[in-house]
């Protein structure tokens, strides 16, 4: 019996080895030309344009939307509540009647105002028609001191002649004196009813405008909107007992929406009022918003040293309510300048300036623009460059490179002005 013994395969990548070895043992020419071209051909490099940026980074500030205006209804007046016109959501414009107060108590001291003023015209009356008795009484004092003088002219005439006795002369006087005193009295009487009419008249006056007072009250029992906005909040409901002082409606001004963010004391000195700010709100994503700050707080939390501070954004359409998170950032006030990465850079073991390569290039009709590079024929010079600040593995170009123009970022080997380079794939 014959046994029959096969040899295992070996795997396909096994055999491609060993061929692949087997062929450069058996050619040892060939291998050195590529390297020889790769040599000799020109440095490769990243190109980029430059373009103006900020070295600043962007602090974000989270906050809370709120109405720029809000406004607090209350009640003037104790009542119950006997409707409300207006809810939650709703628009309301100036002078709108938005809640009215049961205002049967406030009649009542109405009317009772106006009876006591009634009541102190009556006094003002009777007072004026004692003075006008009192007038009179002075007319009649002033008759009789008239007659009582002329009296006693005669009977001393007669008492000189001796007609009269002297006694009569004497009584004649006296009368005279009474009659004197009897008008200084009325007259006195006078003046004093006529004091007493400016009293009542200035207690009839005060009335009146107790009367006005409890008339305005009895106003207050109807609430209107003082400005214009939506309703916001509404804590009291028809039926509810209202004292004076006592929310009835929020109204808030969505017209604009103002955010407060707590900004820390470091970052103070870079902001001011009426600076732009970015405002994003998580309810809206991919919206940017463009406002300003309206208000920087003068007080700030001693413990977190914290400043609150105000940004307002335009709300036309009122889509934006309150109460939604937003995320505000602000603009720098610096002027931007072009930023290169430090990698760019040239920098001289000498004295001498900072460099950087700036990539020349000729029209690329292939790809219509006459600024694309053209790989075949881009050359490099070198541009001394004056730096600024660095931050993040970047650095500011003060001169020496403008907007626009292409530069080297990178590149394979040492390069010199005047020298051709290849541009990388990951160039623009």
């Amino acid at each position: 019996m014959r046994s029959s013994y096969a040899a295992p395969a070996l795997p396909s990548t096994l055999v491609g080895l060993f061929a692949a070895l087997v062929l450069s043992s058996c050619s040892g020419v060939g291998t050195e030309a590529p390297a020889q071209e790769q040599a000799d051909a020109p440095p490769a490099v990243d190109g980029a344009i430059a373009r103006t940026d900020s070295l600043a980074a962007t602090v974000e500030y989270t906050g809370t939307t709120l109405p720029s205006q809000t406004v607090s209804l209350r009640s003037q007046v104790e009542g119950q509540i006997l409707s409300m016109a207006v809810d939650v959501g709703d628009a309301v414009r100036p002078g709108q009647v938005v809640a009215r107060i049961d205002a049967s108590l406030l009649e009542a001291a109405v009317a009772e105002a106006e009876a006591e003023v009634a009541a102190r015209r009556a006094e003002v009356a009777s007072r004026e028609a004692e003075v006008s008795a009192a007038q009179s009484a002075v007319e009649e004092a002033r008759l009789t001191l008239q007659q009582a003088r002329s009296d006693a002219d005669r009977l001393e005439n007669l008492g000189i002649e001796g007609a009269v006795a002297d006694q009569v002369v004497e009584q004649a006087r006296t009368q005279v004196s009474t009659a004197e005193q009897a008008v200084s009295a009325a007259q006195q009487q006078v003046q004093t009813q006529a004091q007493a009419v400016d009293a009542a008249r200035r207690r009839v006056t005060a009335q009146q405008a107790l009367v006005t007072q409890a008339q305005q009250r009895r106003r207050f029992a109807t609430v209107t909107a003082a400005s214009s906005g939506v309703v916001m909040t509404r804590p009291l409901e028809p039926g509810d007992l209202a004292q004076p002082g006592d929310e009835l409606l929020t109204v808030g001004d969505l017209s604009a929406i103002a955010v407060e963010v707590q900004v820390s004391e470091l970052d103070l000195a870079a902001l001011r009022e009426g600076q732009s700010a970015q405002v994003r709100l998580d309810a809206f994503p991919g919206r940017a918003l463009t406002g300003s700050i309206t208000q920087i707080s003068p007080v700030v939390d001693p413990a977190a040293r914290l400043v609150p501070v105000e940004v307002t954004i335009p709300n036309p359409e009122g889509r934006i309510g309150s109460g939604l998170l937003a995320r505000v950032s602000f603009e720098a006030d610096a002027a931007e300048r072009v930023v290169v990465p430090e990698t760019a850079l040239q920098v001289a073991e000498t004295p001498e300036p900072t460099t950087l390569f700036v990539i020349e290039t000729s029209p690329n009709p292939a790809a219509g623009d006459e600024n694309a590079p053209n790989s075949a024929s881009a050359t490099v010079s070198s541009r001394p460059v004056q730096v600024g600040d660095r931050a993040d593995s970047r650095v500011e170009i003060l001169s020496g490179l403008a907007p626009g123009e292409y530069y080297v970022t990178r590149s394979s080997a040492p390069l010199s002005g005047g020298e051709q380079v290849r541009l990388s794939l990951i160039s623009p």
